[in-house]
């Protein structure tokens, strides 16, 4: 008996331990950076849907609790939610540490000011997902040309690379997805690989401020930041399609994510655009048409401590590129210039023949992220792009599926980034690369190969401080030292060699002799030092005013030091040289901001000089077995480049606004005492805008654009000899396109078909009034006048 009563009095202990609800939860909520105590944090129990807030000293307490799991959300103003599950047992004590650094929170938006944000120094602009969306049918340079300061440099519509302030190119860095896009970016008529859809965001920093991406963006930086992944168990994504008359082309974009609370994700997305023949607005422009194709997959981890993401992607293009550019022999080129007639015309076609492009890129990235409390954040990533273009001219025979040029170019790069932001008033940053790179010209071409093979080793380290003096005042500090050796292997025709001087300067490198020809071994060192300093100052609530100085160093490319030949894309023959030097830059800024309610203006003023500026010109022609080409060679002087871009913006009423973007520049040859040569046109944007939420959301403006003929330039036409006539002529490449003025149109309802679903209708009309004109930086004004009108629909699904 007295064992039944031991095993009955044994349960009831064990259930009434099983069931103690005088239980005590309680603990203290910090920042997760200094430590410091958070003040009103919200506490909330969902399973017993009760609500504590922190005191004076972050300190909480909640009694009364029966033990087991609970789960806990804790909140503050300007903080991200953190979700916690804590298992109770007894008296159960806990410090909750939150992210209260509100810029590093790519899901927020913070509008207005906060005490613990670091004003940035830089020049920099901001491109949200709304205004790349509407560019989803056309690329990275269409989109970037809407801020003030950016222009493009094209060849044709479809080749189109953004300039700033001046400088384009190797000059200017594009970051996609954390990645420095590696993809034979030296010549003028390679587009950046880029899909514009893939991104969520676009940063455009100009000048040399960004030393945490490289030492030699002499022009500026352009960042392409992902879409934000939410912290909660959802799955959505959007369609976009559209069609447009010019081209006779459609474009669709799609995208998925699927996310979890707990913050795993993943994403797909994909891209198709197919364009024939464009038209000018009196003819067609043959062989102008582009077929792309492009799809990128994302996973990974993330929550505020720690987390890893995956990527990869693929792009190819395939470009047409205008008949009438490729031209048969000088006399050719001379009609072309002096008749402003399209001497190659064909009906409509969506084929796509040489001349013409074939690139494909791909990225592999993989990235972790660590956050230590009261110190910063540990950064470590690796990834690995594979370029392939081909280029295609016209060919007869066997040859003419052949490619002129075919160039595999693979680069791996691993970077660490350190940030120190255990203190709200300071923050260090520190960051080291490696990179390779391999360059690989296929010989079976059977042409002279452009580029050489080439392995270029990469190395740098940069230290970034960030300081907030007051509530007024932020300053920044940056050092960066980059090593850059370039180790080739290239032949030379010995007339070339000698022609050039080679034989006196570099007899060291030769390593072969065939007589006819040289085979050499080039090995360039470079030591770069950039470094820059800002100043951001907070005059009252309305005006501020930011100063920086950006020195910058930039080793020549590979197109700078061994073109030799004739480049097929470009029609012509480019000659480079071995005694180029790096160029360096010294650039100052100042930019005075206005916001009001009604009124606001930016206005940013820049000056930069640059030494041994290197830069192509053509220099004369030349006869080769295909026929007479222009020569452009490299060469460097010392230059200077500044200007003003200027941004503004007044609400006449709720509904309607005017909006205005200018840039003006200059580029002055200092040797020569003369304009320097492809330095943009004066531009005025000008817009109308009406905007009504109670009407579908509706938005629409009405565009002028107004570009002035660049009178500031170099003279560098020539005489050259027409074997027909038996005469000089003068070639005159230099004289820029007369000024040209356009109206554009554009309108787009929302519908809300959904709590979680709406369809946005958008209608986009360009060069309203089809007028006809040449833009100065477009390759192919010699040949024809740019685009004629379009009329695009496009339809946007949010789901």
């Amino acid at each position: 008996m007295k064992h039944y009563i031991l095993i009955v009095a044994c349960c009831f202990i064990n259930i009434a331990y099983s069931h103690n609800c005088n239980s005590k939860f309680y603990g203290e909520v910090h920042d997760f950076h200094d430590g410091s105590p958070i003040v009103a944090a919200t506490i909330y129990i969902e399973t017993l849907n009760k609500y504590i807030v922190t005191d004076i000293n972050g300190k909480f307490s909640i009694d009364s609790l029966c033990d087991g799991k609970i789960i806990v959300h804790v909140s503050h103003l300007a903080c991200e939610t953190k979700r916690l599950e804590i298992q109770i047992k007894g008296d159960t004590f806990y410090v909750i540490n939150l992210e209260h650094h509100i810029e590093e929170l790519n899901e927020i938006e913070v509008k207005g000011t906060s005490s613990t944000k670091l004003t940035k120094t830089s020049q920099e602009t901001l491109l949200k997902t709304e205004d790349i969306e509407r560019f989803s049918a056309f690329n990275l340079g269409d989109a970037l040309k809407q801020i003030s300061g950016v222009s493009s440099i094209n060849t044709g519509n479809t080749i189109v690379k953004p300039v700033i302030n001046g400088l384009h190119s190797s000059r200017v860095l594009v970051i996609t997805n954390g990645v420095r896009l590696q993809d034979q970016e030296w010549g003028i008529e390679h587009a950046p690989n880029i899909d514009l859809n893939a991104s969520g965001s676009i940063n455009v920093i100009k000048g040399a401020n960004a030393l945490a991406y490289g030492g030699d963006a002499i022009g500026g930086v352009v960042i392409l930041k992902p879409p934000s992944i939410s912290l909660k168990d959802s799955l959505y994504g959007k369609t976009i399609i559209s069609g447009q008359t010019n081209g006779r082309g459609v474009s669709v974009n799609s995208s998925v994510t699927k996310t979890y609370q707990k913050g795993w994700y993943v994403g797909a997305q994909a891209s198709m655009k197919r364009f024939g023949d464009f038209e000018a607005p009196d003819y067609i422009l043959t062989n102008t048409g582009l077929n792309s194709k492009g799809f990128s997959v994302n996973t990974g981890y993330k929550t505020f401590e720690q987390g890893f993401n995956m990527f990869y992607s693929f792009l190819n293009n395939e470009i047409g590129i205008l008949r009438a550019s490729h031209i048969g022999n000088i006399e050719d080129l001379v009609n072309a210039i002096n008749s402003q007639q399209l001497l190659v015309t064909d009906a409509f076609s969506y084929d796509i023949n040489a001349p013409r492009q074939d690139v494909t890129h791909q990225i592999v990235k993989a990235d972790f992220y660590k956050r230590f409390k009261k110190f910063g954040r540990l950064d470590v990533q690796y990834d690995f792009q594979n370029n392939k273009r081909l280029e295609y001219d016209l060919r007869i025979g066997d040859d003419r599926f052949k490619p002129a040029i075919d160039l595999t170019l693979k680069t791996h790069t691993v970077r660490t980034n350190l940030k120190i932001d255990a203190k709200s008033n300071i923050t260090h940053e520190f960051g080291v690369n490696v990179g390779y790179q391999n360059n690989f010209a296929n010989p079976d071409t059977d042409i002279r190969r452009l580029i050489p093979d080439y392995d270029k080793y990469d190395a740098g380290f940069f230290a970034i401080s960030n300081l907030r003096l007051n509530d007024n005042i932020n300053l920044d500090l940056g050092i960066r030292y980059d090593f850059n050796r370039i180790d080739a292997k290239k032949f030379y025709l010995t007339s070339r060699w000698e022609e050039r001087g080679y034989d006196e300067d570099f007899d060291d490198i030769v390593i072969e002799d065939a007589g006819n020809q040289l085979l050499t071994n080039p090995v360039f060192n470079y030591h770069n030092i950039s470094a820059s300093a800002g100043m951001a100052y907070q005059l009252n609530d309305n005006s501020s005013f930011i100063f920086n100085y950006g020195l910058s160093n930039r080793a020549p490319n590979s197109s700078e030091l061994f073109s030799d030949g004739l480049h097929h894309s470009a029609a012509r023959i480019e000659l480079g040289g071995l005694h180029i030097k790096q160029e360096t830059s010294n650039r100052v800024s100042g930019t005075y901001k206005y916001n009001h309610d009604t009124f606001s203006i930016n206005l940013e003023g820049f000056y930069n000089h640059i030494n041994d500026y290197i830069f192509i010109e053509p220099t004369g022609t030349e006869v080769t077995i295909r026929g007479e080409f222009p020569v452009w060679s490299y060469n460097q002087t010392n230059a200077s480049l500044f200007g003003l871009d200027v941004t503004g913006q007044y609400n006449l009423n709720e509904q309607w606004f005017l909006n205005t973007k200018s840039s003006f520049i200059k580029g002055r040859d200092l040797s020569k005492k003369e304009g320097l040569i492809d330095m943009p046109s004066f531009k005025t944007v000008n817009i109308l805008g009406y905007s009504n939420e109670k009407w579908l959301q509706l938005h629409t403006e009405l565009q002028s654009e107004l570009v002035l003929r660049q009178n500031d330039f170099p003279n560098n036409n020539f005489d050259v000899y027409i074997a027909t006539t038996d005469s000089s002529v003068l070639l005159d490449i230099s004289s820029p396109p007369p000024t040209y003025h356009l109206l554009h149109f554009q309108s787009d309802i929302t519908l809300n078909v959904s709590k979680k679903t709406n369809l946005n209708i958008g209608l986009n009309i360009t060069n309203i009034f089809n007028t006809s004109y040449r833009e100065y930086l477009n390759r192919l004004r010699y040949f024809a006048d740019d685009l004629g009108r379009n009329i695009m629909l496009q339809i946007k699904f949010n789901y």
